[in-house]
């Protein structure tokens, strides 16, 4: 059994780490875009150059600009970043595992996404009104769905927690169980939208009647935009570690496991986070972007997928009493 010393310094090597391969997982996903398209592409540090870039440079901002615009990138970083480090990654057993609850999960990322929007309708700029406005009208189809996944993986748990969940999960037989397959589903689309992935959004482009994302912080420069984009990239991993810890939770220490143990479950985490975010980039090079118009029908499939996941739960909790 790990002590409470090796238990600290587990989890703050859980909230560092998260940190540190946010950029790599956006590097690798570009990379990925660019070598199915015959490009040479950035390499995969580039994310890690910008943000120092960035973060050298002095804030450029409007004259007609709050202390709300300024305080938003670092309160949306702050909670992002801590919404990640919550998920279990390498390990289920770490010292402020007891937090990882759902419900607290999706109130944190509301809660940034709530700021971003504000922050983008501070300076009053049409760009920053027109994507905050998008960007509420997808939170208000992705939240349900997200939360109606979470509670079917919770439902055959017992639990809300994510690390009981996932030892649930590695303790069980493997297994094919159809509302699991729906949950999958919709929480890889809600994923994709929270993101503003291809087919929702596209990250690479400035169109203005397409932007969501970009449009509310077209604003943003210098080091309030370093933190936006980190913010960026830590959602990107925060989801990706929420399906493996869903999902494919095989490899990760158990509770109360010992270092050599945390050591497999990180290798492990790591290589499941790499076939994620190259997945992500072969299949945003595989389909075109969709009209914004068709979004609510994107998630409004999503929805279904998780109500289906979480009634079929249900059905056979019932059945097997």
């Amino acid at each position: 059994m790990a002590s409470p010393i090796q238990s600290f310094m587990a989890q703050g090597a859980q909230m560092f780490l998260v940190l540190l391969v946010a950029p790599a997982v956006a590097g690798i996903t570009r990379k990925v875009k660019a070598r199915l398209t015959r490009r040479q592409g950035p390499p995969v540090v580039q994310c890690y150059r910008d943000l120092l870039k960035l973060i050298r440079k002095d804030s450029v901002l409007a004259g007609n600009a709050s202390w709300f615009f300024r305080t938003a990138p670092y309160l949306i970083f702050a909670f992002t970043w801590v919404a990640a480090a919550l998920v279990p990654t390498f390990a289920s057993g770490l010292m402020f595992n007891w937090a990882a609850d759902v419900v607290a999960l999706i109130a944190l990322i509301g809660a940034a996404r709530a700021l971003l929007a504000l922050a983008a309708m501070d300076v009053g700029t049409s760009f920053g009104g027109i994507g905050s406005s998008r960007e509420m009208m997808i939170a208000s189809l992705a939240e349900p769905a997200s939360m109606l996944v979470m509670l079917t993986v919770a439902l055959a748990a017992g639990t809300t927690r994510l690390p009981e969940v996932a030892q649930f999960l590695i303790s069980q037989p493997l297994e094919i169980r159809v509302s699991f397959a729906l949950a999958f589903v919709a929480l890889v689309m809600v994923a994709i939208a929270e993101n503003a992935r291809i087919p929702v959004d596209n990250p690479a482009t400035h169109l203005e009647l397409t932007m969501v994302h970009e449009a509310m912080v077209l604003e943003y420069s210098g080091r309030h935009l370093a933190m936006i984009e980190a913010a960026s990239y830590l959602k990107l991993v925060l989801y990706f570690s929420l399906v493996i810890c869903l999902f494919v939770p095989f490899g990760m220490a158990p509770l109360h496991g010992e270092p050599i143990a945390w050591a497999i479950g990180l290798a492990a985490y790591l290589t499941k986070l790499t076939l994620a975010a190259m997945a992500l980039g072969v299949w945003e090079v595989s389909i075109a972007k969709m009209r914004v118009f068709r979004v609510s029908e994107f998630l409004g499939s999503a929805f279904i997928f998780s109500f289906l996941a979480i009634l079929l739960a249900f059905l056979s909790r019932e059945v097997l009493r």
